[in-house]
């Protein structure tokens, strides 16, 4: 990642050798391709304590992860989770790690604007590195909703 050049940062997190479960990943990727500027872009692997410092370095963070939830597979969504029980149930394989780094973020006060762009999958327990036909479909409405959402935040 280079020197931060805005304050709001777009951070993918997944697995990309769990097949859906890298759909954070492969969306920050498609931002990147693009030279997408008005947002700093991050790939934040399976999350952990090591994002911590680059979280709370900025006002807004838009996290993009896949989500196990009843919403058919390659459905696209914007939340805003306060706390960690703010997330959907099944949030990615790495769930407890995410939440966990995001509930020592408001423990030590500095906890920014936190926004959650999850993306439906069916399953993220297979092996592999390519997305499924729904999921990979909904990369440019991830896109898309991620870039209108920096859009309303930058007014």
């Amino acid at each position: 990642m280079s020197p931060q050049q805005n304050n709001i940062l777009v951070l993918g997190i997944g697995n990309i050798l769990l097949n859906d479960e890298g759909i954070g990943i492969h969306v920050v990727s498609a931002l990147e391709k693009e030279g997408y500027a008005k947002a700093d872009l991050m790939d934040g692997g399976t999350g952990g304590f090591h994002l911590l410092g680059f979280i709370q370095s900025y006002s807004t963070v838009i996290m993009v992860d896949a989500s196990l939830d009843e919403f058919p597979a390659g459905n696209v969504r914007i939340l805003k989770p306060k706390y960690a029980k703010d997330f959907p149930k099944q949030l990615s394989a790495h769930e407890v790690g995410l939440k966990d780094l995001l509930d020592a973020a408001f423990l030590l006060g500095n906890m920014p604007e936190i926004f959650l762009v999850a993306v439906s999958v069916k399953d993220f327990q297979d092996m592999g590195m390519e997305l499924t036909t729904e999921v990979e479909a909904a990369i440019p409405e991830a896109v898309k909703q991620v870039k209108e959402l920096v859009e309303t935040l930058k007014i």
